[in-house]
């Protein structure tokens, strides 16, 4: 497989950690240069904020003159019931979730579209294909992924910019790590319970999904022999939407 992605200019979102992490070492091991936002970055983008955004992408061309990748991967999650759900967790989660992709394609479609190529993978989820309960907020902004993926594909096919998610089912980040706790209470379950019975009972391998086999999902839509994939939301999950 051929991936053509020698000084290519990629921006990875939440790409301190987990997936994130792994997408960005991966494009680095590649020849890539790589710019990662997160909240610990320097300098800060508040990817929930279009002006944050449109500055940090200015400042990407300034420096790099382009940019050829955009990896959406910013997320959060918290896990609760709909009835006692915090409204504000419900605003940060569809901000950071879905509002962010938007925000950070906006800005950077107008250049892709300019040098006719570009590549924009957000990463989904199996919730971009299916519900769990306790977790209305992210479910509902997985599914905006889906669909945004799929309206700004059909916007950008003749221009050779690709647009498509790919939806991990669990995978071990910290993301997930965090939603033991939360689940335990929700469900009141045990730690072993919340992880065999509820993150891998949907997966039939029984296995968590790893991050760098996500990221080499990524790459791939990266490649010259995927350049007719577009608007294709692509599940890694272990089975779990075979069901």
């Amino acid at each position: 497989m051929h991936l053509n992605l020698n000084d290519k200019v990629v921006i990875v979102t939440g790409g301190a950690a987990g997936i994130g992490r792994a997408t960005a070492e991966r494009f680095v091991a590649e020849g890539a240069r790589v710019v990662v936002w997160d909240v610990g970055s320097e300098p800060r983008v508040d990817v929930t904020s279009q002006d944050s955004v449109e500055k940090a992408v200015e400042a990407v061309i300034a420096e790099h003159g382009r940019i050829d990748v955009l990896v959406n991967n910013a997320g959060v999650q918290h896990v609760a019931p709909v009835e006692s759900f915090p409204p504000e967790k419900w605003d940060q989660i569809i901000a950071i979730d879905l509002s962010s992709a938007f925000h950070a394609m906006r800005a950077v479609v107008p250049g892709m579209k300019h040098r006719k190529w570009g590549r924009i993978i957000s990463t989904a989820s199996t919730h971009s294909l299916v519900a769990s309960p306790f977790k209305s907020a992210y479910v509902a902004a997985k599914h905006g992924i889906a669909g945004l993926t799929k309206a700004v594909a059909l916007e950008l096919a003749t221009n050779r910019i690709t647009v498509n998610c790919v939806s991990p089912g669990y995978v071990w980040t910290p993301l997930v790590e965090k939603q033991i706790p939360e689940t335990m209470e929700a469900r009141h379950l045990t730690r072993e319970e919340v992880i065999e019975d509820v993150l891998l009972e949907a997966q039939p391998t029984k296995r968590f999904v790893t991050v760098d086999q996500v990221a080499a999902l990524t790459l791939y839509l990266c490649s010259d022999a995927a350049e007719s994939i577009t608007g294709a939301d692509i599940p890694i999950d272990g089975g779990w939407t075979a069901h």
